[in-house]
């Protein structure tokens, strides 16, 4: 296990599909964003669901995902629902 399993929400699987998009630190991870990581994830992983961006999101603010303010959950929610990939 890296970097990356050492945030919250983040296990074996979700850090080896981040490497896999070219996010190996928590740095990147951050500098990057929920979003766009989400956005190269789904290209790669069609299984990717909300879930993983709360998941995401969550590490970047160093949270459990089910802690996210409603609010931050909301933002991302209508993100997921606006996409077409």
């Amino acid at each position: 296990m890296g970097e990356l399993t050492t945030l919250p929400n983040i296990g074996k699987v979700l850090e080896k599909r981040l490497i896999e998009i070219g996010v190996h630190t928590m740095k990147q991870l951050s500098e990057t964003g929920s979003r766009e990581a989400f956005i190269r994830m789904k290209k790669i992983d069609s299984g990717a669901c909300l879930n993983m961006l709360y998941a995401l999101q969550g590490a970047i603010d160093g949270v459990r995902s089910n802690l996210l303010p409603e609010r931050t959950k909301r933002s991302l929610k209508d993100f997921y629902k606006s996409l077409s990939i």
